[in-house]
């Protein structure tokens, strides 16, 4: 699709793609606050691309206290269309051991001390989320993550608990009986403001471990998991140059994503103030200015 543009936003121990060389740092704000970090604009082989570390460079915020929508309302300010977020998980299935990709498909929210909307004030909107992430941008994933020869799995559930803490045996035990793959702090409420933003979502979720479940592998230990950590951001690298060559003959012009707040904004149109008006102006303008 014209004027597609593809965003990254790197979890844990990817902080920056420093092969990138044309660069520039963009400082953006947004009605919702500040973004995580300034968002890298740079090329490659030509194409534009934005990066963004959601815990900031150098780690310092942590999953509870990311500003999500100011994270997602600064990319769409840039015109980003696609989001691949890459982040690091734990693992919930013997079959996914540290080092391993996986494509997710499907979210089980358990967070609870976050702004999961843009439409709190005023102006409702509910955007369908049966179908999280967009189809076109797995296959992009997964042809980029192929042509690496990374082990991967294509589709499975990311439970996002609120951390920062890891979880107890007793919650590790929980979440593998609701068949869960892995277990992370960071793709919710972020693949839920996409989707309200209008922007297609994929998330390649890197494991690092086994959470606590694992006999074999009881505690974790962070020194082993930035260990992981950096092994997987070297991979998750390549992927990213990959990703960027590949994405745009991936996209479905029919992808539910790219109109649907057509369907999800349920206030009244003469309720709908100036004030918030504005304040959604980046978010859901186009539906506004019909």
């Amino acid at each position: 699709m014209a004027n597609s543009k593809l965003a990254i936003i790197g979890g844990s121990g990817l902080y920056d793609v420093e092969e990138f060389k044309d660069r520039e740092f963009i400082k953006i704000d947004t009605p919702w606050g500040k973004p995580s970090d300034d968002i890298l604009k740079t090329k490659y082989n030509t194409k534009e691309i934005y990066f963004l570390p959601r815990h900031g460079k150098g780690h310092h915020i942590s999953p509870s206290k990311i500003n999500f929508r100011a994270n997602i309302d600064a990319l769409k300010q840039l015109g980003v269309t696609d989001i691949v977020s890459v982040s690091a998980v734990g693992s919930l299935k013997e079959d996914l051991p540290p080092g391993k990709f996986v494509i997710v498909d499907q979210f089980i929210d358990r967070t609870f001390a976050r702004n999961k909307t843009f439409f709190d004030e005023e102006i409702v909107a509910h955007v369908s989320m049966a179908y999280p992430t967009s189809n076109g941008l797995m296959n992009s994933c997964e042809e980029a993550i192929k042509k690496e020869n990374i082990k991967y799995q294509r589709g499975g559930t990311y439970i996002v608990m609120e951390g920062p803490q890891f979880s107890t045996l007793a919650e590790s035990n929980l979440y593998r009986s609701w068949n869960a793959d892995v277990i992370g702090m960071t793709n919710m409420p972020e693949a839920k403001l996409a989707r309200e933003a209008e922007i297609r979502y994929a998330s390649v979720s890197m494991v690092t471990d086994f959470d606590c479940w694992h006999p074999n592998h009881e505690n974790v230990d962070v020194q082993q998991v930035i260990k992981i950590l950096l092994e997987n951001a070297e991979k998750a690298k390549k992927m990213i140059k990959n990703i960027v060559d590949n994405f745009e003959i991936h996209i479905d012009p029919k992808d539910p994503t790219n109109n649907c707040l057509d369907v999800a904004i349920i206030t009244a149109p003469e309720k709908r103030t100036q004030k918030t008006m504005g304040k959604l102006k980046t978010i859901a303008g186009r539906v506004f200015s019909k």
